[in-house]
């Protein structure tokens, strides 16, 4: 029995060391494929090999296992952003300031003085754009806060006034960099203030027709000089009225607008549509850091300033701008005398 079992046992190291000399053998190359139909069905296994979760540096790797055999595949790379704005590289802006587009961009403005009051000297409607002001400033040193959208509930409401002024203020202040945008796209009233050209503008961008750097103007003195608070104040027009403005106002390409300016301003004021009528106010919210809601003394029911707020409930609202007030308190009143501080800080 013994000389049976060496045998068989000599018999099955023979049959092993057969198979392994033929798997070990380098096969030829005869330039067809040759299937081995006793072999297993190849097996695929996925596997993550690294994981970062932000940025182009994102990458996914993949191992493939078919025959012993590993492919690693890589997921396309993806288009090129700019390290400091998160948008396309290819919507970087130059300095609106700068010396070699001042040409280009520079427009004479015939401002409405008249409903301009935060270019005055002194007077109660100064004061009380400067204590508004105060108030963002103060509140921006808890908060993120540059993109201001102010609105309000319905129309003839004052939010263009409110919005136009505050912009003026804060260029006032240290000559602060202010960029205004008419986001009201539907019946834009900014360009009239202003006195400014209402085109190419806002609409022109956000519909790809124009470029960030032939929408932004800023005004050219006419030999007078500018006021103060004009020469640090830019604008972007509301452009060529649209048909489809709320689509436009939901396009992405407005963040990207705000992005892409951000560093070359200290504030960002945008006037809106009113946000109980139409979408568009509602949809510009969202891009911004936070919202001023405008309503006008004895004509603003609490029920739409109500609503106002619910429409924005998705948005940061910083608060409400009471317009239009009767008998207003003078400026300086409790020091009785008025515009005692006539020298703007």
């Amino acid at each position: 029995m013994s000389k049976i079992y060496e045998a068989l046992r000599q018999a099955e190291l023979d049959r092993a060391k057969n198979t392994a000399a033929s798997q070990s053998a380098p096969a030829q190359n005869t330039g067809q494929a040759v299937l081995d139909e006793t072999a297993p069905e190849p097996v695929f296994t996925r596997e993550v090999r690294s994981l970062e979760p932000l940025g182009p540096s994102l990458r996914e790797v993949t191992e493939r296992t078919v025959g012993g055999a590993l492919a690693e595949v890589a997921p396309p790379e993806r288009p090129p952003f700019s390290s400091d704005t998160g948008v396309r590289s290819s919507e970087r802006v130059v300095d609106p300031f700068s010396p070699e587009l001042v040409e280009n961009q520079q427009h004479v403005w015939q401002p409405k003085l008249d409903l301009l009051p935060a270019l005055e000297e002194r007077g109660s409607a100064v004061e009380q754009f400067r204590s508004l002001r105060s108030r963002m400033q103060e509140f921006r040193d808890l908060n993120q806060l540059k993109s201001i959208l102010v609105s309000s509930g319905l129309p003839q409401e004052g939010k263009s006034f409110v919005a136009a002024n505050l912009a003026i203020s804060f260029a006032r202040h240290k000559a602060a960099r202010v960029l205004l945008i008419d986001g009201d796209m539907r019946r834009a009233t900014l360009h009239k203030l202003l006195g400014a050209p209402q085109g190419p503008g806002l609409t022109d961008y956000l519909s790809g027709d124009a470029s960030l750097g032939q929408v932004i103007q800023r005004p050219k003195s006419d030999g007078a000089g500018l006021p103060a608070g004009l020469a640090s104040l830019a604008f972007i027009a509301s452009g060529t009225e649209h048909d489809k403005a709320a689509d436009l106002s939901g396009s992405k390409r407005f963040s990207e607008l705000l992005a892409s300016v951000s560093p070359y301003f200290d504030w960002i004021v945008v006037d809106s549509s009113p946000v109980n009528l139409v979408s568009d106010g509602v949809n510009l919210a969202r891009s911004c850091d936070g919202v001023l809601l405008v309503a006008r003394g004895g004509v603003t029911k609490y029920e739409v300033a109500q609503r106002a707020v619910a429409e924005l409930k998705a948005s940061k609202v910083l608060g409400v701008v009471l317009n239009a007030v009767k008998d207003p308190p003078l400026a300086g009143g409790y020091y009785g005398y008025d515009g005692y501080d006539s020298v703007e800080q």
